[in-house]
């Protein structure tokens, strides 16, 4: 007797013959990272995801359809051994990203050979940081301290759990106190630098056009002592002599992370005692909560130098990749993107197949977590089908051909020889962002984080989620619905709780959901990336947010009204 899947396949063989064949070749490349290299396991794979989609009880067949022909079309195609083709889809999709923001990597990933490395081992290699072409700004008359009269360094730590990986890191002392807690950025991607938000968003500087440096008014180093982390190794400069030190997941993440800490806190003492918050935005989504439970952990079993940490805040992450890609069609809808009909064919047949994949790549492995990437982002990819050249980071704004963003002032101030001078970095190139990276980073791009978070929130660590209210990409709207869900002692009270005004210098700039530890900021008039869009309103969250007092916003009467 025939399978539900042989039957299925059957019917649906007209979807097979439309998908272009050079698409077929490049989704086989895959097949040797995901392990799987041979038909048997192939067939056997496919059968699962028919005969779990069977049990679930749906009842559309198209979407059986998709799933048993998508899987047989990435796991059967006779071109599997074909491994010189040319770059698969998907590394075309992440240079395409890249170019989007004008960056022009000079490299792929920073693996150099070992001839090359002059770092010492288990020691932190910094130098105090002089950034040539610095200038005050008459306009913050806080900015004019001299960078020698701060503590500015930049330098490399060799991670301790690695073959020989080395990371790159800004450290900016506060401008307002040494007692100010200690915030670290992370940048996602994955695998683009935290230097984009150093210079671009919430760093000392900013970048002109003729490459001099400014003070930044709203730098959240006038609250804090700000550390920048290019990570996971190969992005920005930081690097590895060996390719086996390039991460696949969140635990390998999270883990050169803690040991790049510890190491920070051995060199620099006297920041072991404040307050640490962790942040970062976009897939840091991903590395924050891996990173805050990899802290939580090692305090809890006294291992190396406890970090004080004190809370996490994600901006326009992506956390729960389930709930928030469900969230793309009805986002897109509610801003006008897409109409009615086309939300309800996503609905009905891409939405129900991006579930199940996701669920599969829960129980899996890294086989269907790569295929749960696949067949999810046909949503977003139909989505922008529709949304034509509208900038899916802040869709108010158009795309000028394939450019959304002109972030290349930062590689043509990094590459200069005085800066790299400065900075120490010898011959290592600036990767600004990382196609093998992001590549690498796919089999964990499906996997649920929020899940290590209530553990966190249940021990008073404090959560903050924001998000912009213009981003599509990782959308306020996926973001809240995962908050909302998630299971935690407070959840009916959060839920339950009113949201109000969070406002800045007397004006409204986005509205405010708190109870105990938790909140989640929509953040008004901004994009996918906060604190360049709204660089004021960004300060301010951080402060009162780390003082906490983040949910006393609101106006005058509402105060008023809640202490009544």
């Amino acid at each position: 007797m025939r399978t539900k899947c042989e039957m299925c396949c059957d019917n649906g063989l007209g979807f097979v013959d439309r998908f272009p064949l050079q698409r077929k070749r490049n989704l086989q490349l895959w097949l040797s990272a995901i392990s799987v290299t041979d038909s048997t396991s192939a067939v056997s794979f496919t059968y699962s995801v028919c005969k779990v989609r069977t049990k679930m009880g749906h009842s559309s067949i198209s979407t059986i359809i998709f799933l048993c022909n998508f899987f047989l079309l990435l796991f059967l195609s006779p071109s599997t051994s074909s491994a010189s083709d040319d770059e698969i889809q998907m590394a075309l999709n992440a240079k395409k990203l890249i170019r989007n923001l004008n960056l022009f990597p000079d490299d792929d990933v920073n693996v150099v050979p070992t001839a090359n490395s002059s770092v010492q081992p288990l020691k932190i290699i910094e130098k105090r940081l002089r950034f040539p072409n610095l200038i005050a700004s008459d306009s913050d008359s806080d900015s004019r301290a001299s960078v020698e009269d701060l503590g500015h360094h930049a330098g490399y730590y060799p991670i301790e759990h690695s073959h020989a990986a080395r990371m790159f890191y800004f450290f900016f002392e506060s401008r307002n106190s040494k007692d100010d807690p200690l915030v670290i950025w992370l940048t996602g991607g994955p695998g683009c630098s935290s230097e984009l938000a150093l210079f671009y968003e919430n760093g000392p500087f900013k970048i002109t056009d003729n490459l001099s440096l400014v003070w930044n008014e709203y730098g959240w180093d006038k609250a804090s002592n700000l550390l920048y982390v290019d990570q996971p190794t190969g992005t920005g400069f930081s690097y590895s002599s060996d390719l086996r030190d390039i991460r696949h997941n969140e635990e390998g993440v999270s883990n050169d992370l803690y040991d790049f800490m510890q190491a920070f806190f051995a060199e620099h003492p006297q920041y072991a005692k404040n307050d640490f918050f962790i942040t970062g935005e976009s897939y840091a989504g991903h590395y924050i909560p891996a990173f805050a439970a990899r802290v939580h952990q090692g305090n809890q079993a006294k291992e190396g130098i406890h970090i004080n940490l004190k809370g996490l805040a994600i901006g326009n992450g992506l956390t729960n990749p389930a709930i928030q890609y469900k969230a793309y069609t009805d986002y897109a809808l509610e801003m006008g993107i897409i109409k009615k009909a086309t939300h309800d064919r996503l609905d009905k047949v891409l939405v129900p197949a991006c579930e199940l994949a996701i669920k599969l790549c829960g129980s899996d492995g890294k086989t269907a977590c790569f295929a749960a990437y696949v067949v999810c982002n046909v949503i977003f990819k139909d989505i922008m089908l529709h949304a034509g050249n509208t900038n899916y980071y802040d869709i108010r704004k158009k795309c000028e051909g394939s450019l959304c963003y002109d972030f290349s002032n930062m590689e043509k101030f990094l590459n200069q020889k005085s800066v790299r001078d400065s900075l120490g970095v010898g011959k290592i190139h600036f990767v600004s962002c990382s196609t093998e990276v992001y590549l690498a980073m796919v089999v964990d791009w499906m996997r649920n984080l929020e899940v290590g978070i209530p553990a966190l929130v249940e021990d008073g660590i404090k959560v903050l989620v924001y998000a912009g209210e213009y981003d599509l990409i990782c959308n306020w709207l996926g973001n809240s619905r995962w908050v909302h869900s998630m299971e935690w002692s407070g959840q009916k009270e959060f839920v339950a709780s009113t949201e109000v005004p969070f406002v800045v210098d007397g004006s409204e700039a986005g509205v405010l959901k708190s109870h105990g530890p938790l909140s989640f900021l929509k953040v008004y008039d901004a994009g996918h990336m906060v604190p360049m869009d709204q660089p004021k309103a960004a300060l301010e969250m951080l402060k009162k947010w780390i003082q906490g007092t983040l949910a006393e916003s609101g106006t005058d009467e509402e105060k008023l009204v809640r202490e009544m």
